[in-house]
């Protein structure tokens, strides 16, 4: 399975915090069956100021001690980056890291506040589209806007762009409203992928072979594989070919 939405890189963002998690997380993921892993820190101006180099200095380092360890994950880096008036600067300088690539486009794993859609945020994809690049939205089944009224999610799904579902969500970790928006968004397939979104070993472990047998079991064993394997390996692909 391929994992395109965790934070393992330590000491960057909200999830793990020392190298030694990082591994202990990385084992985690192995033995749940994950293969293929894009660690996507934060990108978040004021809260979390990374960049594109620190982000593949702090995957060169993980990269070497998950080697050491024995760790047979293959890694690479992307980020989470916010919603923000930064956001087309960022794009228009080359200075964003992509989770790859889907029909011509680059995918951007794009995080809208938990709280709601900021006001104006299908004009900034729409312009993103013209830059030939696709968001990916982050978990939006725990959005509180879209737990609202899933009709939110409607111009954005009608743009084109990608849904990642957190496994935690479907499980029930992520509490009652994101399961059940979760289940909502399942019944109508609207997911293109599966991710942990997994930051550390006791709240947030990585979750992937759950949600994928309990997504089987609700829509069916196909749809599942679609989620955690065919369609993150195709946008994944240009950082392990």
């Amino acid at each position: 399975m391929y994992d395109l939405h965790c934070h393992f890189i330590p000491g960057l963002d909200d999830g793990a915090r020392t190298l030694e998690e990082s591994i202990q997380l990385l084992k985690m993921a192995e033995l749940n069956g994950i293969s293929h892993i894009v660690s996507t820190p934060h990108i978040n101006p004021g809260h979390f100021d990374n960049t594109l180099a620190s982000i593949q200095h702090g995957l060169a380092g993980l990269k070497v001690a998950a080697k050491e360890a024995g760790v047979l994950v293959q890694l690479a880096a992307a980020a989470e980056v916010r919603l923000c008036s930064e956001l087309p600067g960022w794009v228009e300088s080359g200075s964003l890291p992509y989770l790859g690539e889907y029909q011509g486009y680059k995918v951007l794993l794009l995080e809208f506040p938990h709280s709601h859609i900021p006001a104006g945020a299908d004009r900034l994809v729409k312009w993103l589209l013209g830059k030939q690049v696709l968001p990916m939205i982050a978990h939006p089944e725990r959005n509180r806007d879209v737990q609202t009224d899933l009709k939110k999610l409607l111009p954005f799904q009608r743009m084109g762009c990608l849904l990642q579902l957190t496994a935690s969500s479907v499980l029930g970790d992520m509490g009652e409203s994101s399961k059940e928006t979760a289940l909502l968004l399942l019944q109508q397939k609207a997911f293109h992928i599966v991710a942990s979104d997994s930051h550390n070993l006791q709240r947030r472990p990585p979750k992937l072979a759950e949600a994928r047998d309990y997504i089987a079991a609700l829509c069916g064993i196909d749809y599942a594989e679609q989620l955690v394997t065919e369609h993150p390996k195709r946008i994944s692909h240009i950082h392990f070919s």
